[in-house]
């Protein structure tokens, strides 16, 4: 016998490990871009996607639909100093909380795209092992590595299946994908606090309770409302932030005379 939630509320899984969670709602994603981040959007009601773009026109997501394809992709023109353009691409039950947690870093003002970065380093923290071309999840559903040479690095793949023909999700990193956004998606990807999924227990890659761990909760029915609002405040607060000081040595940059 399934005991329903009481009046007012609704049910909520929380799922780990993270990657296994499914897809989860695109407007974890989208919502802050436009409204915290200034991220413009189309109108084409008659179309299945949603483009936006950044408010200096260099970025732009594009999020549509295509059971044969990547679903999300993010992509960037060439910037100053020569930098090359550059791209991510996301599929489809790619949690959506991994691909913010790109988007998030993109947008912070405070952000350093040159800062070193060990992609590799919150996962091997998290239990993650090595194996012949990157390292792997402990549950063996997951797998990142990079491209290429030592000396010629490429593309950045991240993967995930549940066996040689289950492919559950993939990312992928252009070679010139700033470091930080690497490393913030691998961080959200460590990150062992399970993601929470409302009405999404259909759609979830696996059941297997070998593999997942899903612990149901009753939450107000505005839940999901609530924390997507919080999220958007939360990034609309960096604009407010001043710039972080100047550490000893490192030169102004942008600085007015």
């Amino acid at each position: 016998m399934t005991t329903q939630p009481p009046p007012g509320s609704v049910e909520v899984d929380f799922i780990s490990p993270r990657h296994l969670a499914g897809g989860g709602d695109p407007a974890w994603v989208t919502v802050p871009l436009h409204r915290a981040c200034g991220w413009s959007h189309g109108n084409d009601p008659l179309m299945p996607r949603v483009v936006l773009s950044s408010p200096d026109h260099h970025a732009l997501l594009r999020l549509e639909p295509d059971p044969d394809n990547r679903w999300w992709t993010l992509v960037h023109a060439p910037g100053p100093a020569r930098r090359p353009a550059w791209f991510a691409s996301f599929g489809a039950r790619t949690p959506v909380e991994l691909i913010a947690a790109v988007t998030d870093a993109l947008t912070d003002p405070s952000a350093q795209a040159n800062a070193p970065c060990d992609p590799y380093e919150r996962l091997l923290r998290a239990g993650w092992a090595r194996n012949a071309g990157g390292i792997g999840s402990p549950d063996g559903t997951a797998d990142i590595r990079r491209l290429g040479t030592a000396d010629s690095p490429g593309a950045w793949l991240v993967t995930v299946k549940l066996g040689v023909h289950q492919p559950v999700w993939q990312a992928r990193f252009g070679d010139h994908t700033p470091p930080h956004l690497i490393g913030a998606f691998t961080s959200a990807l460590a990150d062992p606090a399970p993601l929470l999924r409302i009405g999404y227990r259909n759609t979830l890659p696996v059941h297997d309770p070998a593999l997942i761990t899903r612990r149901s909760e009753a939450v107000r029915a505005d839940f999901a409302v609530a924390a997507l609002e919080a999220r958007v405040r939360a990034l609309a607060a960096r604009r407010a932030r001043p710039p972080a000081p100047l550490s000893p040595g490192q030169p102004a940059r942008n600085r007015r005379r």
